[in-house]
């Protein structure tokens, strides 16, 4: 196939760029490069810069590219930042989203599958998580990204673009070629990595009195190659609808620094401070649907072998993207 990824530079982008390409599909990524890196994009791929705000661009490369399907990743992800700014999030999250489905509309293209977020179920009930479970979202964040997957359906219905939503939990690892790097950073496992090389001065856990084992939050991981290979496979099905994607085991704050302690085999100072509000003690994803329905089949399921990836492409790449 003929592919447009938007938001091709980012971390989740670039490396599902790099997986459609080494399965022999063609991949025009569109990127503002607002996050994203320029060189996190494989050289393979065309490279067209430019902003889903707007519109007239996005309609000129999927004008120019023919795709027959469109890969959604280009939106803001900071929790923390959502509740400050969520002017932002709707914006570029929903109403630039809208330029990409005018224009996919108008270029005939077939499918769309969009990078969606465990979010949308803000404190959920039911553990693991079923994609039935009902979406509450408790952030401004989740709360775009649902009114897109709404969307998505009218679209549907009224134009005929299918459409396949993807709910990640917790996305980390690399590939040989592409990493994670963002600025600030807000996940874990790269922020636990950044005291490992002594860019942190220790790692802070945020809440320590849950009702979990150890008195942590527990997070379902999932390894990039294995989120790449679900894109792929939404591609290629006649499946509409919401999926979840995630390992189905969780891990603990303290079961990840502990991990990384013994990946990079580096002393890890921590201090333990409040909760963050909002922060549910368990999301576990039930991701039996996407197994049943697309075929996926993740082969990542061991926690070290995730972390060991990440470690390696910081090891080789120690000031991330920056020449």
């Amino acid at each position: 196939m003929k592919i447009l990824v938007a938001g091709g530079a980012g971390y989740i982008g670039s490396c599902c760029t790099e997986y459609l390409l080494d399965h022999g599909h063609e991949v025009v990524v569109f990127d503002a490069l607002l996050n994203g890196h320029r060189a996190a994009v494989d050289e393979r791929a065309t490279f067209v810069h430019g902003n889903l705000q707007d519109a007239a661009a996005i309609d000129a490369a999927l004008a120019a590219a023919r795709p027959e399907g469109v890969i959604h990743f280009a939106a803001f992800i900071e929790v923390g930042e959502s509740m400050t700014d969520p002017g932002k999030y709707f914006r570029n999250n929903v109403s630039c989203g809208l330029n990409l489905l005018e224009a996919a509309v108008r270029q005939g293209v077939r499918k769309i599958v969009f990078s969606s977020t465990a979010a949308v179920y803000g404190m959920p009930q039911t553990i693991p998580i079923p994609e039935s479970e009902p979406t509450l979202p408790v952030n401004a964040y989740g709360e775009s990204k649902l009114i897109f997957e709404r969307i998505l359906g009218w679209y549907e219905r009224i134009h005929g673009l299918r459409y396949t939503a993807l709910r990640y939990f917790n996305a980390a690892g690399a590939t040989v070629r592409c990493g994670e790097d963002h600025n600030p950073e807000s996940h874990l496992i790269p922020i636990v990595m950044q005291v490992a090389e002594g860019r942190r001065p220790q790692v802070t856990i945020y809440g320590h009195d849950y009702p979990t084992p150890d008195g942590t939050c527990i997070r379902d991981y999932i390894h990039v190659l294995d989120l790449a290979q679900a894109h792929l496979l939404a591609l290629e099905s006649d499946a509409v609808g919401c999926f979840n994607l995630g390992s189905g085991s969780g891990h603990s704050v303290r079961a990840v620094i502990d991990t990384v302690r013994a990946v990079t085999g580096r002393d890890l100072p921590v201090v333990e401070a409040a909760r963050r509000a909002g922060d549910p003690p368990r999301l576990i994803s039930d991701s039996s649907a996407a197994r049943r329905v697309l075929g996926w089949a993740p082969r990542f399921d061991d926690l070290h072998a995730i972390v060991d990836s990440a470690w390696q492409w910081r090891q080789k790449h120690p000031h991330g993207y920056a020449r």
